[in-house]
């Protein structure tokens, strides 16, 4: 080449180059100088071929959808599957993680199997397929793809659209509908699982809270997964318990749930198998078309009428219905239940967990309700009946005891029961469960209900004898908390609790008696709260607990207790100081009865939390006037001439910490006192009040002790504590060994 024909070569190259056109390199769709998509604000993929967009609009944002496409061969093999599925049973996920759970698992294996016989398709299009089929048969139908979305928060029905708030976009327009099939639960949040047993079923329990507005106003749920039924199983359930009602039998039935299992089988079995038999045909090509399956000759048949799970899924509501308490079963049982309440015919029976430990601790509702006010009746009476009290007309309400079978002795169940004469749309039921395990100070300091000297001062009340009153509404945990400090009443001591709450009171003593006016009935007359005073007298108590002083006869029997000196332990309901004077008044009771009182205990409940808000001691007029006032909590109460002294020892602040009074026990020379409580002490045990002030800052030390190391187990507590009193010395060497 010549040196000419190079140069013009190199000068083409060189103007070529210049002239060449250059693609700008690709824009994220969130950037606006993104000429494909400018109104793109974000874009992600939710599940394989479903992605999201959102995209922001005149309006505000529109969230925007893309699912797999069906073709329409596609769409006949969609409605193939739809056909072969219709009969089936198939059970919805309640939450978004059950609804990411089973789309992230597929179909089961016999489903898929099911699937790719009747999809006869490239590989591509049968997965296209399969997630619709998922998708609308085992999953949320069309909201499947938003609860697919970790990114949403909540969800708005208030409109004819669907609206949906993420996290950095909000609110967002949808193209569902405000009243979608399974609205409830796309944007349900799972809290917790767990199963409860009844005999030898384990029945499933989710705890759910939603997160969608203008559809309900609870937003935590309770569900109970009972078995299915199809059509026609509540009448052969029906059915069924006739047959047993009419069962004639010779002699007593001992084990009355095997009783009733056994005769449920029996006529279950025999009811299924007619049935089957009248449709013989269906029977028969249902086994065919099973063995033909296992030869890849057909599709695998889905019907559960079939399956061989549905007698024991009969039996369970026979058994549910005779041998438990019907729609209360499950939450009689489950011990992370506080409160059942019943209402009326036609309304969610409502739960209350114990404490925080599923949800909020607030009340929820369940997914169960009595339809009819004569199983609803039916139930009520059972109750009843169980502690040996007959509802009718002229005795419409009682205040039973449950103990029902499977549940330990030490868990106390009190019920108020009442038939539909005396409340609105139906009876109702009202039930408080005891936890199954006694709590100690140890589980009220883990969770903050309290504090370290608080501990100490009740130690210090239920060790010396003295007057300790538990006063709050209900809920509160009043019984817990003075069942939790049962442990620090000596062993040698001798704890006598009177009245129906003795049930409620943990007493780990060999000395202990518990006195109750249930279960004693005569052929003259029923005991009463004299009688059981009468009787506490003659067991010479060094402790009397007087649970639930709440009737006048619980009132009068604690006034006449407090004439005794002997120590006492009680709960009531007042919410505060003046509440808790009015409240002794209307009884009947002159008001100086509450000087007697060391401390008073007011636990709080606030969502869903409980603590002990304040301790409170009632003074004479000369502890009162002897009382340090600078900067103290205290007052005056004058009632029908006669004026209650009060002071706080200690409180919990609007920030969660706890306080004692002063911050110290007394100042240097000892006049500095802000309560009066180791004073009063001090006298009733003939000591000089330093040596109560240097024993409170030892138990102190022991009771941090007790929570450093999780000392939570009741009888262990106890142990302790009597080898601390047995010997004092050897224990603490001990202690510092283990810890060593």
């Amino acid at each position: 080449m010549t040196e000419t024909a190079r140069a013009n070569a190199g000068e083409a190259g060189g103007e070529a180059s210049e002239v060449s056109p250059q693609i700008p390199p690709p824009k994220p769709p969130d950037d606006p100088e993104a000429w494909y998509a400018p109104e793109v604000r974000d874009q992600y993929e939710l599940h394989p071929g479903v992605v999201a967009t959102i995209a922001e609009t005149d309006a505000g944002f529109d969230y925007r959808v893309r699912e797999p496409s069906l073709s329409p061969a596609g769409l006949d093999a969609l409605d193939a599957v739809a056909d072969h599925f219709a009969d089936a049973n198939l059970a919805r996920p309640l939450t978004r993680e059950g609804a990411r759970e089973r789309m992230a698992a597929g179909f089961d294996p016999k489903y898929r199997r099911i699937v790719d016989r009747l999809t006869d398709l490239p590989p591509e299009a049968r997965r296209r397929v399969e997630y619709r089929a998922l998708r609308d048969l085992r999953c949320l139908g069309e909201l499947t793809p938003l609860a697919l979305d970790e990114g949403i928060e909540v969800a708005d029905t208030a409109g004819e659209r669907l609206v949906v708030h993420t996290d950095d976009y909000a609110p967002a327009d949808t193209d569902r509908p405000a009243d979608a099939r399974f609205l409830e639960r796309f944007a349900s949040e799972r809290v917790e699982t767990h199963t409860v047993g009844f005999r030898e079923f384990q029945v499933p329990v989710v705890v759910y809270r939603e997160h969608l507005l203008a559809n309900d106003s609870f937003t935590t749920k309770y569900a109970v997964l009972e078995p299915d039924l199809l059509p026609g199983d509540e009448e052969l359930i029906r059915e069924c318990k006739d047959r047993i009602w009419e069962t004639n039998v010779d002699g007593v039935v001992e084990d009355r749930a095997g009783f009733v299992r056994e005769r449920a089988r029996t006529f279950l079995s025999r009811r299924l198998t007619a049935r089957n038999t009248r449709a013989w045909l269906d029977a028969a090509r249902y086994r065919v078309r099973t063995a033909l399956a296992e030869y890849d000759l057909a599709v695998p048949p889905v019907n559960h009428r079939f399956s061989t799970d549905r007698l024991s899924d009969l039996v369970y509501y026979v058994m549910r219905d005779f041998v438990g308490h019907g729609k209360l079963t499950v939450p009689i049982r489950d011990d992370l239940l506080e409160d059942i309440e019943a209402n009326r015919v036609g309304e969610r029976i409502k739960v209350v967990p114990r404490g925080r430990e599923i949800g909020h601790g607030e009340r929820a509702p369940t997914n169960l309700t009595f339809e009819d006010e004569e199983t609803f009746a039916n139930v009520v009476t059972q109750m009843a009946a169980s502690d040996g009290t007959e509802l009718n007309a002229s005795n419409p309400s009682a205040k039973v005891n449950l103990q029902p079978e499977g549940v330990p002795e030490e868990v106390t169940i009190r019920a108020a029961v009442a038939l539909g004469v005396i409340s609105e749309d139906g009876p109702h039921i009202s039930i408080r469960k005891q936890a199954p395990e006694a709590m100690t100070p140890v589980d009220l300091l883990d969770s903050d209900s309290l504090s370290t000297e608080i501990v100490t001062l009740l130690w210090q009340a239920y060790e010396h004898q003295g007057v300790v009153l538990f006063s709050g509404p209900t809920g509160t945990g009043k019984t817990t908390l003075m069942n939790s400090h049962m442990p620090f009443i000596p062993y040698r001591d001798r704890p006598i609790s009177i009245d129906e709450g003795s049930r409620e009171v943990r007493l780990p003593h060999e000395t202990g008696v518990s006195l109750t006016t249930r279960d004693h009935e005569s052929d003259y007359k029923r005991v009463s709260m004299a009688d059981l005073m009468t009787e506490c007298n003659y067991l010479n108590p060094d402790v009397e607990v007087i649970a639930e002083i709440n009737t006048p006869a619980s009132f009068q029997t604690f006034a006449e207790s407090l004439n005794t000196g002997h120590g006492i332990i009680g709960t009531t309901h007042a919410e505060d100081v003046e509440k808790l004077v009015n409240r002794v008044i209307e009884q009947g009771l002159p008001p100086y009865l509450l000087r007697e009182l060391d401390l008073v205990v007011f636990p709080r409940r606030v969502d869903g939390e409980r603590y002990v808000g304040e301790v409170v001691e009632l003074l004479t007029e000369s502890e009162f006037a002897d009382l340090d006032t600078r900067g103290a909590r205290c007052g005056a109460i004058e009632k029908e001439g006669t004026t209650v002294y009060w002071n706080t020892v200690a409180w919990r602040d609007t920030d969660g910490e706890f306080h004692l009074a002063g911050d110290a026990m007394s100042g240097e020379d000892g006049d500095a006192r802000q309560f009066r409580f180791l004073d009063r002490l001090a006298e009733r045990t003939d000591r000089p009040v330093e040596e109560v002030e240097a024993e409170f800052h030892r138990k102190h030390r022991y009771v941090q002790y007790m929570a450093r190391e999780g000392m939570d187990d009741f009888e262990e507590l106890f142990a302790f504590l009597a080898d601390l009193r047995n010997d004092e010395a050897a224990t603490v060497e001990r202690v510092k060994r283990e810890v060593a």
